[in-house]
């Protein structure tokens, strides 16, 4: 195909929001000219007053392929990915099996994907007991990073790590130079309610569980490392807003410290999940509404850098089928073709504009996976990714509108602002209202 013009009134780049013709030849942005610059031999397509805002970037995804793809998998979840504005994902290194713990697994991984992804596609490694002497050799494979739990991960694949662990790990992880993403609750500060006699299936049971004081504690024991160590740390999925002067105090010194947040926590409050509601459970949880606007004001000072889905989905009867207990229900939320308009209904209300979603959920995670060279921009030389979106759409969320395995969902009754009409892949439609044309063409990332 020769040189494609895509022509909005609302093109979103890191510098704003204009008018503007995204020139494309191949697979990259040639760059974003005027209508009147446009060449005549150029391929036009004008989307009128639809935004076309960057591929959107996910570095927190559970994608469960190989060993668990009945849970999800690579076809269904960059199905639904594509559909959801995605055009790159980061794998976690847990729920697949084997783990992403040394190299062969990894090369499991990749045999596992080929073939199958709508959208591109990278592997984080993962940090676990005693594998201190793979991290070099992933590093080297093509992981973009490392992950560790510092809480018992829910798979007995993927060990729980503790400060002695860490410490044996640390010196591997900082000469890589790659980020260690960390799961941050301390388990001593966790109650082992499922030991008692409360009442499992209660939200406020499973809430008193994981107090955000665990993130917190959890967070300076690995800001300490990191003052110690010097790797790149990012925390993960930060519920609670109880963290930020810790974290703020540590930038200010210079640590070389990222956060991220998730969809749920930035739309949803605990007093609204009804008893039994399983399909709400994550951990960290929900927490409550001035919490929640505390997570707001942490994007707007950007004391938080990204959203991301923390995708990680099961079958419907691990959630225990919305009526079970939160003792042993599956802790996750699949939300991959649902998180770009969460978070638009959700910060149009709060006076953000699609340049601040394009930052948390485009920029900013391709920054931390390392591919921002490439992805997460509408920029000349990246990668001709781009979604085409209707702000001003609404709809409700329908089971057929969830794309991935299966159709649970917290998200399911919710009315919405902002409607994904097409996703570009390196330049070609991978979803187009509804529909998943032209032959699968995603591929792993690589330098």
């Amino acid at each position: 195909m020769g040189l494609q013009a895509f022509v909005s009134n609302r093109v979103v780049t890191p510098q704003g929001i204009r008018p503007g013709t995204v020139l494309v030849e191949g697979e990259r942005i040639q760059g974003i000219a005027t209508r009147a610059e446009v060449p005549a031999h150029a391929i036009l397509e004008d989307f009128g007053d639809l935004a076309i805002l960057p591929g959107l970037v996910d570095s927190h995804v559970h994608i469960n392929e190989p060993g668990r793809t009945e849970w999800e998998g690579f076809r269904t979840a960059t199905r639904a990915a594509a559909a959801g504005g995605y055009t790159m994902l980061v794998d976690m290194p847990l729920n697949c099996v084997p783990a992403t713990t040394t190299v062969p697994a990894l090369e499991a991984k990749r045999r596992a994907a080929q073939g199958q992804c709508r959208v591109d596609w990278a592997a984080w490694g993962g940090v676990v007991q005693d594998n201190e002497n793979d991290l070099e050799a992933l590093a080297q494979a093509g992981v973009k990073g490392f992950k560790c739990f510092l809480v018992p991960s829910g798979v007995e694949e993927f060990s729980m790590v503790r400060e002695s662990h860490l410490r044996a790990a640390l010196p591997h992880v900082a000469r890589t130079g790659l980020p260690l993403l960390v799961h941050a609750e301390l388990p001593e500060l966790l109650r082992g309610w499922e030991t008692h006699d409360e009442d499992g299936s209660l939200y406020s049971t499973w809430l008193r569980s994981r107090p955000a004081e665990a993130e917190v504690a959890a967070i300076e024991l690995m800001l300490l490392l990191c003052r110690e160590f010097g790797f790149r740390l990012h925390v993960v999925h930060l519920a609670t807003g109880l963290a930020f002067d810790s974290l703020r105090s540590a930038r200010a010194q210079g640590l070389p410290v990222t956060v991220e947040t998730c969809p749920h926590y930035l739309h949803f409050e605990a007093d609204q999940i009804a008893d039994g509601a399983t399909q709400y459970k994550c951990a960290p949880p929900i927490r409550s509404r001035p919490n929640r606007e505390r997570l707001w004001q942490g994007l707007r000072d950007r004391a938080i850098d990204m959203v991301v889905t923390d995708h990680s989905p099961c079958p419907p009867e691990m959630k225990g089928g919305g009526k079970g207990s939160f003792h042993s229900a599956w802790g996750g939320i699949a939300s991959l073709s649902m998180a770009l308009p969460v978070m638009w209904t959700e910060g149009s209300r709060r006076d953000f504009s699609l340049v601040d979603i394009a930052r948390w959920m485009a920029e900013q995670p391709a920054r931390l996976a390392g591919c921002d060279g490439r992805k997460g921009r509408i920029a000349a030389g990246g990668d001709a990714d781009f979604v085409v979106f209707d702000p001003d759409a609404e709809f409700t969320v329908t089971e057929d509108r969830l794309y991935h395995r299966h159709a649970v969902s917290p998200y399911l009754g919710e009315k919405l602002s902002g409607v994904v009409k097409r996703t570009y892949l390196r330049g070609a439609v991978v979803y187009q209202d509804g529909e998943f044309p032209g032959e699968v063409m995603g591929r792993e990332f690589r330098q």
